[in-house]
């Protein structure tokens, strides 16, 4: 018999499907050692002289002449002169200009006395509005400007764990994610789970498959009364890293069960992605009636209100040419005015084709794009980042 029939002729059983996973595992671990050889690991690039310029806020002239003089220490140089900068080198300047720059508070634009850790979900209740991709992109952009940021995986696909070069499915199939500082049993502190990434002052915990057993195991909790209930848990294993970050993204997985929830009651602040689509719109209204309605519960349970900073709405996977898009666009901002923000993420190929290899607009080499297709992508991307960036400012008492 052929072999390409015998599925049809003995069925294909539970065995077979994990040999399919296996398979897939193996081969997609291969794949990512050939693809970031030779360190099998994630490595980040280096920054041109115009970019480094535009993170720290100061003209190209000002980072040449600091140069010459002598004030910052030297770096990377091609063959035709041009500097180059390690993310590690980004921060020894950053450091340099707010010991002898005018504006010294302005080059370390993080938490400061008083300030309260900024804990953000990214959440939507439909798959593919783009949560992990704003997510990983926010997070890179807030370490690259200076911030000491934290990012969650929250959902049990872990693709933002993949982002980042790891192989869940291989690397923490005995443990090591986020799973374990939540658990009801042999909890593990939230540090345990930490990982360093290659990208400088930016650490992340990652997720598994074993994450999704927490909505079974919420709900027996529940049931036989255990604390610290779980609107309550991931507050307190945050409470340990506290004072080691300022920013901390949480990337939610697409439904309004107990691990959602688990975020929105930790979280100082929302922000909730969107396509400009009439189902996407309406997907979201049903999302946003569920929570208030489940999170009244919640409040209930743990006897305080839950309340952020602030609730933003992200435009995704926009087109400015597509009419459709631009009128739902400005239906949302008309409904919800200044929740909306200003900025949207486009739909862009250089965002897509990054995300083929597991890389973000800042990981990729700006060579391999057509030069007007990556600055639009990076325009699109740091416009959002820097807006949001401004609320989590004023949310600090800044302006």
């Amino acid at each position: 018999m052929d072999d390409r029939n015998v599925g049809y002729a003995q069925g294909i059983g539970s065995s077979d499907i994990g040999t399919f996973a296996d398979n897939l595992a193996e081969s997609l671990d291969r794949q990512m050692k050939i693809a970031f050889e030779p360190e099998e690991r994630k490595a980040l690039r280096r920054f041109s002289s115009t970019e480094v310029a535009g993170l720290l806020r100061v003209s190209t002239s000002n980072l040449r002449n600091r140069h010459k003089d002598g004030s910052f220490p030297e770096v990377h140089t091609d063959n035709r002169g041009h500097r180059f900068y390690t993310a590690q080198e980004v921060d020894e300047v950053r450091n340099i200009l707010e010991r002898t720059g005018k504006n010294a508070e302005s080059y370390r634009p993080g938490r400061r006395d008083g300030d309260r850790l900024q804990v953000l979900s990214v959440v939507n209740f439909k798959g593919g509005s783009s949560k992990t991709t704003a997510t990983i992109h926010l997070a890179q952009r807030y370490a690259l400007r200076g911030y000491r940021v934290l990012v969650l995986d929250l959902d049990p696909q872990a693709s933002l764990t993949t982002f980042f070069g790891f192989r869940p499915e291989l690397e923490f199939a005995e443990g090591g994610t986020i799973y374990d500082a939540l658990k009801y049993e042999d909890q593990v502190p939230l540090s345990d789970v930490i990982q360093k990434t290659y990208f400088h002052k930016l650490d992340m915990v990652p997720a598994g498959l074993m994450l999704s057993e927490y909505e079974t195991e919420t709900a027996n909790a529940l049931a036989r009364r255990m604390q610290p209930i779980f609107a309550e848990r991931l507050a307190l294993a945050l409470e340990e890293v506290e004072a080691d970050y300022d920013i901390v993204l949480i990337d939610c997985p697409p439904q309004l069960g107990f691990l959602t929830l688990t975020a929105l009651a930790a979280s100082t602040g929302l922000l909730v992605t969107v396509v400009p689509g009439m189902l996407d719109i309406a997907s979201m209204s049903q999302f946003l009636k569920l929570a208030s309605e489940t999170v009244k519960a919640v409040e209930e349970a743990i006897g305080r209100r839950v309340t952020w900073d602030f609730v933003k709405f992200l435009i995704t996977r926009y087109e400015p040419s597509d009419g459709p898009q631009t009128q739902m666009a400005g239906y949302l901002r008309s409904i919800l005015a200044g929740q909306v923000m200003t900025e949207p993420m486009l739909k862009s190929t250089a965002i897509s084709d990054a995300g083929m290899t597991q890389q973000t607009v800042y990981e990729v080499d700006p060579g391999q794009f057509i030069r007007k297709t990556i600055d639009r992508a990076l325009t699109s991307v740091n416009g959002v980042a820097d807006e949001l960036e401004q609320t989590i400012q004023m949310a600090w008492g800044r302006r």
